[in-house]
């Protein structure tokens, strides 16, 4: 069943913030690569490339439904340099909650347009943005448990550094 022009232009809207969420977070990478924390670093790079296979889930469904996916003008991120680890996973924690805001919008507008065919996908969606939310907001509550202290940071810099490397096709 293909999308109305409407659903099309949402899910468009969709690909594009998904696509705006990695750069968001290659930006704020880079401010902790910029301060010697490389754990931190390497971990918002993956959390980019998961945003590019989240744009590619996007993209498939939009083709899959005989329609054809665009991407819109993707913003630079705002964040200055310099931002403390607690900033920049602050600002990861924001972007999360406005990615979760338009999901459940385009989960709505799905939803209001009969397209049942598209539950599936913002289902798994759903519970993506739930998992996403918790795991940063977790991070920022340690960031903010041990403060300034620095053996407590280059440790929790460490272990996010562990994070093991996905690719950016769908999986």
């Amino acid at each position: 069943m293909k999308l109305s022009a409407e659903l099309l232009d949402r899910f468009n809207q969709q690909i594009t913030l998904e696509l705006q969420a990695s750069t968001v977070y290659r930006q704020l990478a880079i401010e902790m690569d910029t301060q010697d924390l490389p754990g931190m670093g390497s971990w918002l790079r993956h959390q980019a490339d998961e945003e590019i296979v989240h744009a590619n889930k996007f993209i498939d469904h939009v083709v899959q439904r005989d329609c054809h996916p665009t991407i819109g003008a993707i913003a630079a991120p705002n964040i200055p340099a310099g931002a403390s680890p607690l900033d920049v996973f602050e600002a990861a924690l924001a972007h999360e909650r406005k990615v979760s805001d338009a999901i459940r919008d385009l989960y709505r507008a799905t939803d209001a347009a009969g397209d049942l065919d598209s539950r599936p996908l913002l289902n798994w969606f759903l519970e993506e943005q739930i998992e996403e939310e918790s795991t940063v907001g977790e991070i920022v509550s340690r960031i903010r448990l041990v403060g300034d202290d620095g053996p407590g940071l280059l440790r929790l810099d460490a272990e996010l550094g562990a994070r093991q490397a996905e690719t950016t096709e769908n999986v």
